[in-house]
């Protein structure tokens, strides 16, 4: 299996699913909550590769492969990604800590990319500060204290020593989770309303596929996903760098 930048993980999946698929579609919110469920689990990439393989080659036998019909949804490939990575983790007992990244030496981001990403987040949360802040004074102080934390991380970058990227997305970690609690909290309830009636139509065909436990998880990365995009927000995580 080639070697990859591991915190390009949702972009290496999904260009494989795309490639799989024979179109070059966006996937949908729900397939991006399942990325994110797996990314979350600590699935190694190669694991969800060969699931995704053996979901294909599964719904090729199946009658909608046989007619032709495309498979549609990554939701299709839960199942058969979870059993590859039950697998990859029993090959690895006895073997020592998994290696869950790429041990490249070289930098998988530019100084001036990371910056970038910095500054765009948190001129994004300024941004929000001066859109929401009047109406609710826990999320303006939420805001610009998160917006803070990322220019003073800013300034880790101009360390000539080599960027530490996993102290680094440790960082962003504890700052996304600090402002998700706060805008589940802080969104109004006819928000949340609109966020979940949307959820669980775009769930409704999926939900006799997965377990509870999956559904549990793809709900929960479906609403913060939600959730910052209605206040304008990215995502902190440098899986989300581009």
């Amino acid at each position: 299996m080639a070697q990859f930048n591991y915190f390009n993980y949702f972009t290496e999946i999904e260009e494989y699913f795309w490639r799989k698929r024979g179109a070059h579609l966006l996937v949908s919110p729900v397939d991006w909550a399942i990325l994110e469920t797996w990314q979350k689990a600590d699935i190694p990439l190669d694991a969800v590769l060969r699931g995704i393989d053996r979901a294909f080659e599964s719904y090729g036998r199946s009658r909608r492969g046989a007619a032709g019909k495309p498979l549609k949804s990554l939701a299709y490939c839960v199942d058969a990604v979870l059993e590859a990575a039950a697998e990859a983790q029993e090959a690895a007992t006895g073997t020592g800590p998994a290696i869950s990244h790429s041990k490249k030496e070289t930098e998988p981001f530019s100084r001036v990319e990371l910056a970038n990403f910095l500054d765009d987040n948190a001129r994004k949360l300024f941004a929000a500060v001066d859109k929401h802040g009047a109406s609710s004074p826990v999320l303006r102080e939420r805001f610009a204290e998160v917006a803070g934390a990322l220019e003073q991380a800013k300034t880790l970058l101009d360390s000539p020593a080599k960027q530490d990227l996993e102290d680094l997305e440790r960082r962003l970690t504890v700052l996304e989770e600090k402002l998700t609690a706060t805008l589940q909290s802080g969104v109004s309830t006819e928000d949340m309303l609109k966020v979940r009636r949307e959820m669980d139509h775009a769930l409704a065909s999926y939900r006799r596929k997965m377990s509870a436990e999956q559904l549990a998880l793809v709900e929960r990365q479906y609403l913060q996903k939600r959730l910052f995009e209605l206040y304008g927000l990215s995502r902190l995580s440098l899986y989300y760098l581009k």
